[in-house]
């Protein structure tokens, strides 16, 4: 298990501790006055994409209109989405799938 992210809002901790999937848990602590909510989990594309985390729904929106070869494909923020793609799968040993890049 892997710290997948971070929140300061237990109500907001505890329903993407209900969406993510696979061995997980939610661990809370103090930063002076302040209570501080971490998701730990499994770190899976799946799970990160329930989490809406690296912009993984717009992700999939774009690959289909590049597939469907519609105009309002951005190349641009493609391009941005996957170099922030590239860092998380470094940070936790993921294989990015050909389909998206």
């Amino acid at each position: 298990m892997k710290l997948l992210n971070t929140y300061e809002d237990k109500d907001d901790a505890e329903i993407a501790l209900s969406l993510i999937s696979g061995e997980k848990r939610l661990a809370s602590e103090r930063d002076s006055t302040e209570v501080i909510y971490n998701l730990f989990g499994q770190p899976s594309w799946n799970n990160f994409y329930k989490l809406k985390m690296f912009n993984l729904p717009l992700l999939q929106k774009m690959v289909e209109q590049r597939k469907a070869g519609h105009q309002l494909y951005d190349e641009a923020k493609h391009s941005e989405i996957v170099k922030m793609l590239k860092y998380a799968a470094n940070s936790f040993e993921l294989i990015i799938p050909e389909h998206w890049l």
